[in-house]
């Protein structure tokens, strides 16, 4: 069975879509912790954030250091977090949280953006990727 990030990449749930390659893609959390809150998801189906193969791995990285370029343009926050839990959804994923301060990347405190802010921070934030990645 497809796990929901498969789906969403499938284009079978919506989603906001940051960027996308051959490999990966990025959209915005729906429960994020910070407006601009990320998830990078490689294409293929991989439980475990470390059981991908160390291409993979390093090709991941190489996509999250252009997203994470643009979020920080976008949202002008002090520096892009990341962090690798993998306990929400069975398929390898990592977020790129905006922070300004330690307390930013607080997973317990969920913001709930209004109707149509999740749609205008994707959209500024592409306007910050380069072409091949939209």
């Amino acid at each position: 069975m497809s796990t929901i990030f498969s789906r969403i990449i499938r284009g079978e749930i919506p989603s906001h879509r940051i960027a996308e390659s051959e490999e990966f893609y990025a959209f915005l959390d729906i429960n994020p912790i910070q407006m601009g809150h990320t998830l990078i998801v490689p294409k293929r189906e991989e439980d475990y954030f470390f059981d991908l193969s160390d291409e993979e791995l390093g090709a991941m990285m190489r996509f999250s250091k252009v997203v994470a370029s643009a979020i920080k343009a976008a949202t002008q926050c002090e520096k892009v977090g990341l962090a690798v839990m993998g306990l929400e959804v069975n398929h390898a994923h990592l977020h790129l949280v905006p922070i300004s301060g330690l307390g930013d990347m607080d997973f317990k405190q969920k913001i709930e953006p209004k109707a149509g802010e999740l749609a205008s921070w994707a959209e500024r934030i592409r306007e910050h990727l380069p072409k091949h990645y939209l």
